[in-house]
């Protein structure tokens, strides 16, 4: 028996490496044999560098960068065997880094965020993979242009300030210092969301709020990434605004399309190809994925759905492990998955469940194996025709 284990993490308990050690040492309780194969999965946003990492055999590099605020802070990403370069703009720039109090997206930036760019391309990089959630900032991606060495100047030739609150004095747009490196390598970025730039569904609207935005502050963000996408149109060529996901991490991804020629793909895709799950499909006779909660939102750009549906290319049955099962989890049995298990027992707080996550996983898997072992001494009892 060969078993592919790819799940992603259980937020704030279990990350995606010890939830596969749960799901191995369940498994090895009833079948001592079975051959497990371990891959950590992720879906492009938080944890994707450590699963990417611990999948490939690669290694994590620590950075000293610009924060979100304007002041230093240590970022980490990942570099793989095969040059690439993995990234998260929350480490960067992210909303963590800014104390409640002081969270204010006129004056945030993602010129940390650059730096980390231009630290991989130090090293040589040919890929950059980045997930951009969890974003402090409103700015469009502009800081990363200036780290990176562009100019955004207004009308004296004078460069801009930090963060979305500037954009509005935008006249020009000078690339000529732009790092050259960037022409050389493939930027791919995990992105789920759909969101335009501008407008009521777009980054200042729909996230501004949640980074510290007053209704004044959205309507001023909103304008002046609008101001942005124009100047970027008129100078560039490139139109940004509307394009799908552009509003991702406060307007980021459209500043990665405009600046740096980036591709805005599924996370969950992305990470499947970085560490090549096919090598490990054409070999196993079962998968279990899983992450925190299941529910109706899983189907949407998650780990389970994104490792089942590759699955079923090589007709392998597909079963999920979940830390909770909410509403409309039964939508994923029409994707490929043929079964989801909770760890919990009984009637116990969410405190609890997430410190005893790796003993309630292994015994979750133990209890559905045990049903395996029932149900292949009963076999040729059950009828297996879905028509019948």
């Amino acid at each position: 028996m060969n078993i592919l284990v790819a799940s992603d993490s259980f937020k704030g308990s279990l990350s995606s490496m010890e939830v596969a050690q749960a799901v191995t040492t369940g498994i090895h309780r009833v079948f001592p044999q079975a051959r497990v194969l371990a891959v950590p999965m992720a879906d492009g946003g938080e944890g994707t560098v450590q699963a990417l990492v611990a999948a490939t055999g690669g290694k994590l590099v620590d950075v000293k960068v610009t924060g979100p605020l304007g002041t230093p802070v240590t970022a980490r990403f990942g570099w793989l065997p095969d040059g690439t370069a993995v990234l998260e703009m929350a480490a960067a720039s992210g909303l963590t880094l800014v104390p409640e109090e002081k969270r204010d997206p006129t004056i945030t930036t993602t010129f940390g965020t650059g730096e980390l760019i231009k630290a991989a391309l130090d090293r040589g990089v040919s890929k950059i993979v980045m997930g951009i959630g969890g974003s402090a900032t409103n700015d469009g991606g502009a800081g990363m242009f200036q780290a990176l060495g562009g100019r955004l100047l207004d009308e004296t030739g004078r460069d801009l300030g930090f963060g979305g609150g500037q954009l509005d004095k935008l006249h020009k747009i000078d690339t000529t210092g732009l790092d050259p490196r960037l022409k050389k390598v493939q930027i791919l970025v995990a992105c789920d969301v759909q969101n335009p730039l501008c407008g009521p569904g777009g980054a200042s609207a729909v996230y501004g709020p949640q980074k510290g935005a007053t209704p004044e502050m959205v309507q001023l963000l909103d304008a002046n990434l609008n101001h942005f996408a124009e100047k970027i149109k008129e100078q560039l060529g490139i139109e940004v605004k509307d394009i799908p996901g552009a509003g991702a991490a406060g307007g980021l991804g459209a500043g990665l399309m405009a600046f740096t020629g980036a591709a805005l793909r599924s996370g969950v895709e992305i990470v499947l190809d970085t560490i090549n799950i096919d090598r490990f499909l054409e070999q196993v006779d079962l998968v279990i994925t899983g992450e925190g909660q299941i529910d109706s939102q899983s189907a949407y750009g998650k780990v389970p759905v994104g490792v089942a549906a590759r699955a079923a290319r090589y007709n392998v049955p597909v079963i999920a492990v979940a830390g909770s099962i909410g509403q409309g989890a039964e939508r994923l049995f029409d994707y490929g998955i043929q079964s989801i298990i909770t760890i919990v027992k009984g009637p116990v707080s969410l405190q609890e469940a997430m410190a005893n996550g790796g003993a309630l996983t292994a015994d979750a898997v133990e209890r559905a194996f045990r049903l395996f072992k029932v149900a292949n001494k009963m076999k040729g009892i059950f009828c297996c025709d879905d028509e019948e």
